[in-house]
């Protein structure tokens, strides 16, 4: 092989590495709110300098205008909660006992065994696309008194009925208990978790219907009647009063941010707030809009979801086959030429390599 070779060939296999590895980021643009709904507005920044990864967000079931975020993985973050309060100050941390932190992605917030408000923490992230056998949800009851205080948790161990695969988004019914992961993937799902939860046995998580692409939280109104899933570039709203999968409502255009990971709605259901990683991180309120009825604004009418045996709704092909957001087809269109890029490469080392 020549010298130049020698010289290129590393250099283009670590373009393609970073081509093919990449994780897609936010679109460009000139301003955060551009495209927003009238009223969006910043809410606060996560001031607390030990959040520095917020990954999931959850408002309070017991405690009003407060809202629980946590961070991402990493050996410098304990198995901490952080409650905040709409100033973005945090008021409470909450350590969890004997819990490991792998890869913590996203909050939700339910009920306990008692119906109390709890506190669901999804170490649902892998990095490895499906290596882990199993992932892990904690729970823990909202405490009544936000004071710095160590908790003991219930972790349920889950694993999916068709493989493993990443996820960073989670959310829970309000009117039911029942737990949902969403993979974050190109052709995603929603998966239901078994309508109890059992911490002594492993839970199977069954896909239920599709996702939006690349999926990075979910969350349901506090009535259970909508729920939303959030991806790098917009979130979709769905229709739930005949369960999950849901009919699509309409996509909801968000704020422009470095990494745009966390995801709640408010506690009347009226808006969205979206948080992304970083230290001093914002938080913006994006009001939904309501036609005169006081409904959520929705676009054309789809198929309702069929229901299964035990309650759970079951995509139908056309669910299945839902056309994608504008924002998506673009990001498609994006990592589509980026696999283009990745075989000019391997062309070119296939080529250098014979000249060599």
């Amino acid at each position: 092989m020549t010298r130049n070779a020698v010289v290129r060939v590393p250099l283009a296999i670590a373009v393609l590495a970073a081509t093919l590895g990449a994780t897609p980021p936010p679109d460009p643009a000139p301003s955060a709110t551009a495209g927003l709904p009238e009223g969006a507005e910043l809410a606060f920044r996560l001031s607390d300098p030990r959040i520095t990864e917020s990954s999931g967000l959850a408002a309070s079931g017991r405690h009003e205008d407060v809202y629980w975020t946590h961070n991402d993985s990493g050996d410098q973050y304990g198995p901490d909660v952080y409650a905040v309060d709409g100033q973005g100050r945090t008021v409470a941390t909450i350590t969890l006992a004997g819990v490991e932190a792998r890869d913590w992605e996203a909050i939700a917030v339910g009920t306990d065994d008692s119906g109390a408000p709890a506190v669901y923490v999804g170490d649902i992230g892998d990095n490895f696309n499906g290596g882990w056998p199993n992932v892990r949800v904690h729970r823990f009851t909202e405490p009544a008194q936000l004071t710095d205080q160590t908790v003991e948790a219930t972790t349920y161990t889950l694993t999916y009925a068709d493989g493993g695969r990443d996820a960073e988004a989670m959310m829970v019914d309000p009117r039911d208990g029942r737990l949902y992961v969403v993979s974050k993937e190109l052709a995603g799902g929603v998966y239901a978790a078994p309508p109890e939860l059992d911490p002594d046995g492993v839970n199977e998580l069954v896909r239920v219907g599709s996702a939006p692409l690349y999926a990075t939280d979910a969350t349901f109104t506090p009535d259970g009647s909508r729920y939303a899933i959030r991806t790098y570039w917009n979130a979709v709203l769905y229709d739930a009063e005949p369960g999950v999968p849901g009919r699509t409502l309409r996509s909801v255009t968000l704020p422009r941010l470095d990494q745009g990971e966390s995801l709640a709605f408010d506690a009347g259901g009226t808006a969205l707030l979206a948080g992304t990683e970083g230290p001093g991180s914002p938080v913006w309120r994006v009001p939904l809009e309501e036609d005169a009825g006081g409904d959520t604004t929705v676009g054309p009418a789809e198929p309702e979801a069929e229901r299964t045996p035990d309650g759970a709704a079951e995509a139908t092909p056309d669910d299945e086959a839902e056309a994608a957001t504008e924002e998506e087809r673009g990001a498609a269109g994006r990592i589509l030429a980026g696999v283009a890029v990745a075989a000019v490469v391997i062309a070119g080392i296939v080529l250098l390599a014979r000249r060599g």
